[in-house]
């Protein structure tokens, strides 16, 4: 579809804020207005259809698309949204340690072992590390206090917390990220430790490099929502 609108704005509807298109409401895939909570999510996502040039290119409309999941995915089934998030807490990537090399370890000890210690006081629950990929059970008060902490969001920053986790692959960088105890460029770092060791050590490679790029970009997109909800 090429850009049939002149101009895209960000008008207060319904106890929240929807976006206009040349005085259209803008509408979920379902067909569902599409209002968020805060005045600055709502500007940004009418900057981001301000933004496109000729045809719509859905993977530019980030904001977009994560208000859309909240809307038509989250919202009807909240619960069960929340629970596939959750179960990140049985096998967060900071406890599982590389076995070697040393500098390797000692990298992942530096970034990871901060993280747990932020999630043992923020939840007041341990957690139990490994080396290698076999599977850990973690303390059943750990996995049902991060699952309640992930119950009790609303849809849009359960929406927004879904790329950080699944991208990542750890609830916790993502929770802490939501809280504001984490930049998004530490979270990320923290996340990509392996990804990056690999290409700085074993050569550069196009491909895994673009792939990284693109994961940024939807990682950094979704930390992004998380803030405009706090606006």
């Amino acid at each position: 579809m090429k850009r049939f609108w002149k101009q895209a704005n960000a008008v207060e509807r319904d106890g929240g804020w929807g976006v206009e298109l040349d005085g259209k409401p803008l509408r979920t895939p379902a067909r569902d207005p599409l209002i968020v909570p805060t005045k600055a999510l709502a500007e940004a996502i009418a900057a981001e259809w301000n933004g496109v040039e000729g045809k719509i290119d859905p993977g530019a409309l980030p904001l977009t698309g994560l208000a859309n999941a909240a809307v038509d995915r989250v919202g009807p089934d909240k619960e069960a949204f929340a629970q596939g998030i959750a179960r990140y807490a049985e096998a967060d990537l900071a406890c599982y340690r590389a076995e070697g090399p040393s500098a390797l370890v000692e990298r992942q000890a530096e970034l990871w072992d901060p993280l747990l210690g932020w999630g043992r006081r923020r939840f007041d629950v341990d957690f139990r590390t490994t080396t290698g990929i076999v599977h850990v059970d973690q303390p059943a008060a750990t996995i049902d206090r991060l699952s309640h902490a992930v119950a009790a969001l609303d849809p849009f920053r359960l929406a927004g917390l879904a790329p950080l986790v699944t991208i990542g692959g750890s609830l916790l960088a993502a929770l802490r990220v939501l809280e504001g105890a984490f930049t998004p460029d530490q979270a990320w770092e923290a996340v990509t430790i392996d990804e990056r060791w690999q290409l700085d050590h074993w050569g550069s490679d196009a491909e895994a490099e673009a792939a990284l790029d693109n994961r940024r970009r939807d990682f950094m997109a979704a930390a992004r929502f998380l803030e405009l909800l706090n606006a």
